[in-house]
């Protein structure tokens, strides 16, 4: 082969590096961005002191393998501290984009049998951990 063709040979691989390190995820940490918002569906029930529904959202739609809700001091002292919301799978799970604090998300149980997500305080800080096969998410939010 002449100089010629190793040069283009050589310009090609270099373009296709460029590509995959700027236009792909391949060399991107697998994390997830989580983000939450405080909805009231229904005004009149706010006046009983119920709290409003807390919806979370992934940045994409993905099967959940495991999902948790830990108070973020606990946790920051103790990764092993008890979860108020702790949910794993077996199999598959639905994929999901949304979902909100303590609902029934399917292919999803609760990691100890006959649990509940638990009540949740105001003006505590909380940390939610999502992972999704090789993905994983912390969001920290409170209830004000």
């Amino acid at each position: 082969m002449t100089k010629k063709n190793w040069l283009l040979i050589l310009v090609a691989v270099v373009l296709a590096a460029v590509y995959a390190v700027y236009f792909t995820d391949w060399f991107q940490p697998k994390t997830l961005k989580l983000f939450h918002t405080i909805r009231n569906l229904n005004p009149r029930q706010m006046r009983g002191g119920a709290l409003p529904s807390l919806k979370f959202g992934i940045s994409r739609q993905l099967q959940l393998t495991e999902l948790r809700v830990v108070p973020a001091a606990g946790f920051q002292t103790n990764k092993n501290v008890l979860p108020l919301w702790h949910l794993v799978t077996d199999s598959n799970s639905v994929p999901v984009k949304t979902f909100y604090y303590g609902q029934f998300i399917g292919g999803l149980k609760p990691a100890i049998k006959g649990t509940r997500a638990q009540v949740l305080e105001t003006n505590v800080t909380y940390r939610l951990i999502v992972t999704a096969g090789q993905f994983k998410g912390e969001h920290d939010f409170e209830l004000k």
